[in-house]
């Protein structure tokens, strides 16, 4: 529960137009003096092109763009599927790994063709939160799940490539176990809550890294 003497309401923009996460969100900083919104809130802003080479990288490309451009603290999240026998592919490609618009289910069906024959099934999705100032600083979260790829798709659940990443503890695909399920074994559920631990310390950061408006005299 938070306790902090200081209990002014702080704005935080997530970088983002997904109802659905920004209200995920939410739920996890309930509880908190935070104004949670999203870039629906605000006019069009310029677009961030997200070159990175990692998940950390993007995720404070996102963030950090955004709270320049704004003006408010904001929060990113950069998230894939890295597969061990691919060399950690598609990685940060994971979106556009079988084009640019390709549906959830040519992603699936370009995964398992790479994976036609190979034993090595390991293969993890891996989450970075960053939440940056408009000066540049940036705190990151990061988590990780792992799994196995199927050898075919299975479940009508999730998106992407939920169908053929199976998890041995729940002896499933993420796409055959609930939303409720998936957020406490997933890796952005699990980089949320430990968002959420840490809350209290975050907005202590944010109140100190936030910019002064200063103040002028108005001589005549």
């Amino acid at each position: 529960m938070y306790n902090s003497k200081d209990n002014s309401i702080i704005s935080i923009i997530i970088a983002t137009q997904n109802k659905g996460k920004t209200e995920e969100i939410r739920e996890y900083l309930k509880g908190f003096p935070v104004d949670i919104k999203n870039l629906d809130d605000f006019g069009p802003i310029p677009p961030v092109i997200e070159d990175g080479d990692t998940f950390d990288e993007n995720a404070y490309k996102k963030s950090s763009h955004t709270a320049r451009i704004i003006g408010l603290p904001a929060l990113a999240d950069d998230s894939g599927l890295v597969v061990e026998a691919l060399g950690n592919a598609p990685g940060v490609y994971s979106a556009r790994y079988a084009g640019d618009n390709a549906t959830d289910e040519q992603l699936c069906e370009k995964l398992l063709k790479e994976m036609d024959g190979e034993n090595n099934r390991k293969a993890s999705f891996e989450c970075v939160i960053s939440i940056a100032v408009p000066t540049g600083p940036a705190l990151t979260y990061e988590a990780r799940c792992d799994g196995l790829i199927a050898e075919k798709p299975s479940g009508q659940n999730g998106f992407g490539y939920d169908p053929v990443f199976y998890y041995p503890e729940l002896d499933k695909t993420f796409a055959e176990i609930s939303m409720e399920e998936k957020s406490r074994v997933s890796h952005r559920g699990r980089a949320l809550r430990e968002l959420a631990e840490e809350f209290e310390k975050v907005l202590v950061w944010i109140r100190q890294n936030m910019p002064i408006d200063e103040k002028f005299e108005c001589k005549r």
